[in-house]
């Protein structure tokens, strides 16, 4: 298969790997949008887990603004959480490869 301790080499890479994935669905990255208005809250596994809208924002007549808050606000959550998740897994293999995880 593997010549020396390759092998155990990416056993061991793989179990830090699927430890990473456990500790990344507890860190948290946090995003604003509307000067704070909207806030969203994404795990480092790119799952958003909170919105919190200020109470001012909450008008019917502003509803297709609000949306967009929330819409900007989750989009770059993901994009800090999938940052944070590329440089975690860089740690581990020692290898950086946006987009490949």
């Amino acid at each position: 298969m593997f010549p020396g301790g390759m092998g155990k080499t990416i056993q061991e890479m793989q179990k830090k790997l699927a430890k990473l994935e456990v500790d990344l669905k507890e860190r948290i990255v946090e995003s604003t949008a509307g000067g704070g208005m909207v806030k969203v809250r994404v795990n480092g596994a790119e799952e958003v887990v909170d919105v919190k809208l200020d109470p001012s924002v909450i008008n019917p007549d502003d509803k297709g603004l609000l949306e967009d808050m929330i819409l900007a606000a989750v989009t770059e959550g993901i994009k800090k959480a999938k940052k944070l998740r590329e440089a975690e897994i860089a740690k581990v293999t020692g290898l950086a490869m946006p987009g490949l995880f």
